[in-house]
């Protein structure tokens, strides 16, 4: 890594698969943190919880492919941005195993990569993604609200270069759709892994409206948790009052959760 003026961060360029990917490292810790952002997310949209991290950590941030800094790609799918962490975590030199931290998709991108890698890998902070559901998320009923949706987020633009996604309605629908299919089986690799595994989830992932297709994801996400207490029940759990984007709105909370260890026991009543 190369540093720039200030000398408490750096950066590299991380090129594979013909993506280019700038890495920030930067902080005042020593224990080194990679955060992987999410779909339709980037290290921009995540600067709270990075400042906060950085007063005890040695953080690692990047986009991954299509979003923010990095380049757009020819194929978005989990498998695609998966290799983009693996190019990160290869080419970074982090000195010792580091804390991986993944938000949504990016939980997902983190478990798989931990059961693959995991003497690089010295625990898990998982928000909101990574979720052994016990049925899909999205069925028939869902697809027309899920696709208004994806509509939404791909005509979000604005906000200077570095919150631009580049990823089109089509894509954002079908990686949706794409991660039911990878936690049908994500507690096989939960399994696999001997590391410490701390989940942040939102008690409301789909908002609180108190009825109709939100009530049952909301109650379709905390099954999915507690199939994999059951199987893991050393791994901790912390349930957060929000929503999905409990990473914008409470990243204090967020980051003292990382921070303390703290492992709490039960979460609010549904």
């Amino acid at each position: 890594m190369t540093s720039s003026d200030d000398s408490t961060e750096r950066h590299c360029t991380v090129r594979h698969d013909g993506v280019t990917i700038p890495v920030f490292r930067g902080g005042r810790g020593r224990r080194p943190l990679v955060l992987c952002p999410g779909l339709n997310c980037t290290q921009a949209d995540l600067h709270e919880l990075i400042e906060l991290l950085r007063c005890e950590y040695d953080v690692v941030t990047f986009d991954l492919r299509g979003h923010g800094l990095t380049s757009a790609a020819e194929r978005y799918c989990f498998d695609a941005f998966l290799g983009d962490l693996r190019a990160v975590m290869a080419k970074t030199g982090l000195p010792s195993p580091s804390l991986l931290v993944g938000y949504s998709l990016g939980a997902d991108l983190a478990v798989h990569y931990a059961a693959e890698y995991p003497d690089s890998i010295a625990g898990l902070v998982l928000i909101d993604g990574a979720n052994p559901l016990p049925e899909p998320f999205i069925t028939d009923v869902d697809l027309a609200e899920f696709r208004a949706m994806a509509d939404d987020l791909a005509s979000e633009r604005g906000g200077g270069a570095a919150r631009q996604v580049s990823l089109t309605a089509r894509d954002i629908l079908d990686l949706n759709l794409e991660m039911d299919v990878v936690r049908s089986g994500i507690l096989d690799l939960y399994r696999k892994i001997d590391l410490p595994i701390r989940m942040i989830m939102s008690a409301a992932i789909a908002g609180d409206s108190g009825g109709g297709r939100a009530s049952r994801h909301n109650r379709l996400w905390r099954a999915g948790i507690e199939r994999l207490v059951r199987e893991r029940p050393d791994v901790s759990t912390s349930w957060l009052d929000a929503d999905h984007r409990l990473v914008f709105t409470h990243a204090p909370a967020i980051a003292e959760i990382i921070r303390s260890g703290h492992r709490p026991v039960g979460g609010p009543a549904c």
